[in-house]
């Protein structure tokens, strides 16, 4: 396997940013409940597997270079992109997590986790307290992730996709870190 690199973008990969935006598997969904202030949830896995793919963002880029509370890293094998993480500072003190990608070619070989290291140290040189981020409730296999990297469920919300009729949930996931 080749040496993932990975780099804050600058205006010489701005043409990339959007590679690794590749469709994803929908294998099911959380159904959260809330009990005792404490937020759990349970599976239920689709009979059959779909595939979605978000559209690529239309961003401007530069406003993420050299900037001091927004940052883009690209996940970079040889001169290839193969995923990013987008962070902002969010007015709670949160590294608010815009989007993380990573190409299907790459998958499951640790740049997810690669990636979010990249922010957490951002986020600690800025003093933030953690990483959050929203997730959709039938994009399991993120949830999945984002639980196996620390991260918790803190709340849900089934008005903001309103005009998706197809997402049910907004989930919003937090790492807080540790003092």
């Amino acid at each position: 396997m080749s040496m993932i690199q990975i780099m804050a973008l600058d205006e010489a990969h701005i043409h990339i940013v959007n590679d690794a935006n590749d469709p994803f598997p929908i294998i099911g969904r959380i159904m959260p409940s809330y009990m005792d202030g404490k937020w759990t949830y349970v599976e239920e896995l689709d009979e059959e597997v779909t595939e979605i793919t978000f559209p690529d963002d239309r961003l401007d880029w530069k406003q993420y270079i050299g900037h001091d509370s927004r940052i883009l890293f690209l996940a970079m094998d040889a001169d290839e992109c193969v995923g990013q993480i987008r962070l902002v500072k969010d007015w709670n003190r949160f590294a608010y997590i815009e989007n993380i990608a990573v190409r299907q070619t790459h998958r499951k070989r640790g740049i997810g986790r690669m990636l979010l290291e990249a922010a957490e140290h951002w986020a600690n040189e800025k003093q933030l307290i953690g990483l959050s981020l929203e997730a959709q409730n039938d994009n399991l296999i993120a949830c999945r992730f984002y639980e196996k990297e620390g991260f918790q469920l803190g709340g849900v919300d089934t008005l903001k996709q309103h005009a998706n009729p197809q997402i049910e949930m907004t989930l919003y996931w937090y790492k807080i870190f540790k003092e």
